[in-house]
């Protein structure tokens, strides 16, 4: 029981924002992992790109943040993975990553 007073009342605990902040961040992995199943001419490039840069950032700010906020860090690292993959899928489906396109324009 002491444990957990001790989580309860620390500076990253439930009564502040360095903990409800993250838990509501895992919203945008929990969106991205289901957009998966989505076709790739779906996803918006604009949208996904600023998602890559909006979590390395946060990513950054949750380790200089002091107390360091281990949980936004994770948070914002698990979706700044699956961003990154959405982006891939999106690249390959507008065809920037065909060999063939490089090979037709240079002709």
């Amino acid at each position: 029981m002491a444990s957990f007073r001790a989580f309860l009342n620390s500076p990253v605990g439930p009564k502040t924002t360095h903990f409800w902040g993250p838990v509501a961040n895992w919203g945008f992995v929990a969106a991205g992992l289901a957009d998966m199943n989505k076709p790739p001419e779906m996803i918006s490039g604009n949208m996904t790109g600023a998602m890559c840069i909006y979590s390395a950032l946060f990513m950054r700010f949750a380790w200089m943040v002091q107390p360091r906020n281990y949980l936004l860090l994770a948070c914002h690292a698990s979706n700044e993975t699956v961003q990154l993959y959405q982006f891939s899928r999106w690249a390959r489906a507008e065809g920037l990553f065909s060999a063939k396109k490089e090979e037709a324009s240079s002709e």
